[in-house]
């Protein structure tokens, strides 16, 4: 595949580096992947480097002075430093790599607010929050006592930005909120948020998982403290993510895990953290997902972050107008063009997990549930929904097999 294919989202080019989409779920039916939100699939470059790295150059890394230690150091070392430069990170430090998005919001939990939350303090999150980002900070708000506030989301399903700045006057120590919500696709106004509330003297922590994979960012033109994100979203492997974190902050901040690597000096009573970003990585890392982590941001760079938005700006326009059709469906979010590439409804005759059973006998992959976003349903007045997300390699076909199997359904449920 040439760089001018990929530039251009040439997408049979494209679909051929994932072997999965060829594969048939059911005899005859070929595999429609509408799930990309929860997890994307793989490129063969990706496969290709972590099997070259577990082939040819596996070893621990760090600790060892031969030649596959070197090797495999090298290589991880090289993950994080693509990782760094594919979100605007002035340095690999800032990166560290943690299990997922979620794991990087618990570091920041029980790291920074262990050390800098106390007890009449106060927090502001929001209703579009995914648990990940709602769990750990009640857990650590029991356990302290400082106050949760959130900011609301309004009939246009936007942010209610007037509620956002009046409450940034009660002087929280962190506002923590998503770039993407991973059930409306609502893209936050992230540097205009993150200005207001480093004026109020707040932190902010961003969720990236839904918007790191398909938008193009950079982390110090929106000025963010923290930037938690996922490599299986966006075409990498699972079991890594990242945390981007300011450098100054992540080093004076308390280690979050203890044992190897982490260290530095130990003694019988006491023991010095290693530098950043290594003082969060106890024990082992993710060394082949590291590798992966950087070809899948290779895959990316090479397609061209605005051509991927472009695509599933497309994509999604064209779903949300097809789906609207469909008589007994209503789609939940912003217009399409205030929102990436999820598309998340209801079907008035049929529960969403009946739809996402009838649509996978179609060969149709999509979600159904409340995906990790309760109080944001609850909200809506919703049980579930059923969404279908968008990715890179989805094509106008797939989104007609789409509206195709709703009528199928729409039939089983008359």
């Amino acid at each position: 595949m040439t760089a001018s294919q990929l530039r251009t989202l040439d997408l049979p080019a494209i679909r051929s580096q994932f072997p999965v989409l060829d594969r048939e779920v059911h005899p005859g039916v070929r595999l429609v992947y509408l799930d990309s939100a929860a997890s994307s699939q793989k490129p063969r470059a990706v496969l290709a480097a972590m099997s070259n790295l577990y082939e040819q150059h596996y070893a621990n890394v760090h600790r060892g002075i031969h030649r596959l230690a070197e090797e495999a150091t090298e290589a991880f070392e090289a993950g994080r430093a693509k990782v760094a430069s594919f979100i605007g990170a002035s340095s690999p430090r800032e990166i560290v790599f943690t299990k997922n998005t979620t794991e990087a919001i618990n570091l920041v939990a029980h790291s920074w607010g262990r050390a800098n939350l106390k007890a009449g303090d106060s927090i502001l999150l929001t209703e579009m929050e995914h648990h990940s980002n709602l769990v750990p900070w009640l857990m650590l708000a029991k356990e302290i006592g400082f106050e949760i506030r959130y900011v609301s989301f309004g009939p246009d399903y936007e942010l209610d930005q007037l509620q956002y700045r009046q409450l940034l006057e009660t002087l929280p120590k962190l506002v923590g909120f998503t770039m993407m919500s991973n059930v409306l696709g609502t893209i936050t106004p992230v540097a205009e948020m993150t200005a207001a509330a480093h004026a109020a003297g707040a932190v902010v922590l961003v969720d990236g998982a839904q918007a790191v994979p398909h938008l193009q960012l950079n982390v110090a033109q929106l000025g963010v403290d923290f930037l938690a994100f996922s490599a299986h979203k966006m075409c990498g492997p699972s079991g890594i993510g990242a945390l981007y974190g300011r450098r100054e902050l992540l080093e004076r901040m308390p280690p979050f895990l203890g044992g190897g690597e982490m260290i530095k000096r130990v003694r019988l009573d006491s023991f010095e953290p290693n530098e950043v970003p290594h003082k969060f990585e106890a024990g082992t890392p993710p060394i082949a997902e590291a590798v992966g982590f950087g070809a899948a941001v290779d895959f990316l760079t090479e397609l061209g972050m605005p051509a991927v938005m472009e695509h599933e700006r497309m994509m999604v326009t064209r779903a949300v107008e097809q789906l609207e059709e469909v008589p007994g469906v209503r789609v939940y979010g912003p217009a399409p063009e205030h929102k990436g590439g999820v598309a998340a409804f209801t079907f008035e005759t049929a529960h969403a997990h009946d739809v996402a059973q009838l649509l996978d006998r179609e060969g149709i992959a999509v979600r159904a549930g409340h995906h990790c976003a309760m109080p944001l349903h609850e909200k809506l007045g919703l049980p579930a929904t059923t969404r279908a997300s968008f990715y890179l390699y989805n094509t106008p076909e797939e989104i007609d097999r789409l509206i195709e199997g709703l009528y199928k359904v729409r039939q089983v449920f008359a």
